[in-house]
């Protein structure tokens, strides 16, 4: 059993109103697993405009209030797929405090960015919702802001495919920025799925919570949903 299973690992942890299971029984369809695509708008975006978005995540300030979650949650050293790493940045944040991380994208234009400043990483592309690319686990997967880029009808199956790439006692992080209302397209075409946070907690199903908050980001200033899970053992 994991510590966590009956309370929080951490006594900080926010229990948060929608952390409650939802009430009805999801039916979850595994035939349209790889049926289910990105956002091609959202994917040219960052592909055809890569250098112009490194920029930007380079002269924003440094996540510190991520980094210190992942510094009290993740497993120390341990083999780590950012999924969604853009550039590189956490990628190489992580690298350098020893964890033995691949970063995976989607975006051939972020990679190429990424393979430029920390070419001592490695990146290879992998796609959400599906990650066919991956037939591995590994220690800790996070996934920083990248679910909110995916339709609504594809998020169940993408954090099912994270939950499968996370070996078991695995520690997972996920975050998105929260869209309220309807869907939103940026002017560039990227997409800003609104979707409730029990939509992605109740894909959880196999991990226990340890830590969920809604904030404001230290480095975007955007507001986020932020979650620490670890994998139920198999025994």
């Amino acid at each position: 059993m994991l510590p966590g299973d009956s309370h929080p690992r951490r006594p900080e942890a926010h229990a948060l109103d929608w952390l409650l299971p939802s009430d009805t029984r999801r039916f979850r369809d595994k035939d349209r697993r790889m049926t289910l695509r990105p956002d091609s708008t959202t994917l040219d975006a960052y592909t055809h405009d890569a250098a112009r978005y490194s920029r930007e995540w380079l002269d924003q300030p440094p996540p510190d209030d991520m980094y210190a979650l992942w510094e009290n949650h993740l497993l120390p050293t341990g083999k780590t797929a950012d999924v969604g790493c853009g550039n590189g940045r956490d990628a190489a944040w992580l690298a350098d405090r020893g964890y033995r991380v691949t970063g995976f994208d989607a975006s051939a234009g972020l990679l190429d960015e990424a393979r430029r400043l920390y070419p001592q990483i490695a990146f290879r592309t992998a796609t959400l919702p599906s990650l066919a690319e991956i037939d591995e686990q590994f220690d800790n997967v996070v996934c920083e802001t990248v679910l909110m880029h995916l339709p609504v009808d594809a998020i169940t199956d993408a954090v099912d495919n994270l939950v499968r790439i996370l070996r078991p006692n695995g520690m997972l992080y996920l975050s998105w920025r929260v869209t309220e209302g309807v869907d939103a397209r940026q002017p560039d075409g990227r997409l800003y799925s609104a979707f409730e946070p029990s939509l992605v907690t109740d894909a959880l199903t196999s991990c226990v919570i340890l830590f969920a908050d809604d904030t404001t980001s230290a480095s975007s200033g955007k507001r986020v949903c932020r979650i620490i899970a670890a994998k139920r053992s198999e025994d």
